[in-house]
């Protein structure tokens, strides 16, 4: 009995060992696979969200401001350095920061146009006009109000203005898009700590356009070096006697930015035709002595960006000259030292000369790589 019994145990093992067996090869062609797909599927996932950044690129040292500059404001919240001057470059010329791809920066600012785009009035993205000349960016930086009319209080303030009007960008979702090319990525988490934002763009275009300076020009040179006796510099200082004293130039644009940073009417849209003049500042101040103010642009590398005034009406800047010699259009708020000047042509000649010297020679501008 004893025996049978061990017989029938064994059986019954030898048999549940068989089924275990049977068990485990039947389902090789379902369970599995799906689990290892699933494995696939989720290292796969990692290895994608732990690809490495591109380097980061080395930046260029902060550009040394010219000599005859004085201390620019920097906003506390928003300091220079190079890597951040370097990333406002490249989104400076990134035409990926406009509505449809259309514009950059740099299409209403272009370096070899004195930093103006050399048109009467430019175009918006999308086809409409603006109702005033582009203005150039050279010593944007050292300005205490922006925009023709001095709207904005802040370098950042207009540059968000105009990305958003000019540009018809809405900043979080271009900067959405903008942070997820790698390149960006990494600068803006290495310069800001985090991925980009329409703040960290604006600080960050702000930093490079601090940048665009007019150098140290031949006049610099001959104030310093008297003994420079040239055709030029005699020709530049008798101009600067003429600009500073019967001309009366020096009273608003004043050395050594070559503006007062003020708001003057000089009478520019008050003409015999014109129903509804541009008011500039006083559409601002909501004050009627202000009506027909504008900035006063610096005259520094003036002779690089024709057209001139805010509505880009003279073509050349002989035309310019001419106007301001005239005295202006007359209204009730001209500014009472606005005369007519009369130069003979030596003393005109002179005068040129002398605005001309205040160019600085021109350096070949490199544009970016961007990222992609």
């Amino acid at each position: 009995m004893k025996i049978k019994n061990a017989w029938f145990l064994a059986v019954i093992a030898a048999s549940a060992v068989a089924a275990l067996g049977a068990g485990c090869d039947e389902p090789q062609g379902s369970a599995k696979p799906a689990a290892s797909a699933s494995a696939t599927a989720t290292a796969s996932a990692s290895a994608s969200a732990a690809k490495p950044l591109p380097p980061m690129p080395t930046p260029d040292p902060v550009p040394a401001a010219p000599a005859y500059a004085g201390e620019m404001k920097i906003p506390a919240d928003n300091p220079m350095t190079p890597a951040k001057i370097m990333l406002g470059k490249q989104l400076f010329f990134d035409k990926r920061l406009s509505k449809d791809g259309s514009a950059a920066c740099l299409t209403c600012h272009l370096p070899e146009k004195g930093w103006t785009d050399g048109e009467k009035l430019s175009k918006k993205v999308g086809g409409a006009m603006n109702t005033r000349h582009s203005p150039t960016l050279l010593n944007v930086g050292y300005n205490d109000l922006w925009y023709w009319d001095g709207r904005s209080e802040t370098l950042e303030k207009q540059i968000l203005a105009a990305w958003k009007g000019q540009m018809g960008a809405e900043p979080e979702k271009i900067a959405d898009a903008i942070g997820k090319i790698p390149g960006y990525e990494v600068q803006f988490k290495t310069v800001f700590g985090a991925n980009a934002t329409g703040d960290t763009i604006v600080k960050a275009l702000a930093a490079f356009v601090r940048t665009i300076r007019a150098g140290d020009a031949p006049w610099d040179k001959y104030t310093k070096d008297a003994s420079d006796k040239s055709k030029e510099a005699e020709a530049s200082r008798r101009g600067f006697a003429l600009f500073r004293g019967k001309a009366g130039c020096a009273a608003c644009h004043a050395p050594p930015m070559f503006t007062n940073n003020d708001f003057h009417n000089v009478g520019i849209g008050f003409d015999k035709d014109v129903k509804e003049p541009d008011l500039g500042r006083g559409k601002i101040t909501n004050k009627k002595e202000d009506n027909g103010k504008f900035k006063v642009p610096t005259l520094r590398n003036v002779g690089t960006h024709p057209p001139y005034f805010h509505d880009g009406r003279a073509a050349t800047l002989d035309e310019a000259i001419d106007y301001m010699l005239s005295g202006g259009l007359p209204n009730e708020n001209l500014d009472k030292q606005l005369k007519k000047i009369t130069l003979t042509k030596a003393e005109r000649e002179d005068l040129v000369a002398f605005i001309r010297s205040l160019e600085s020679p021109a350096e070949p501008f490199k544009a970016p790589t961007l990222p992609q």
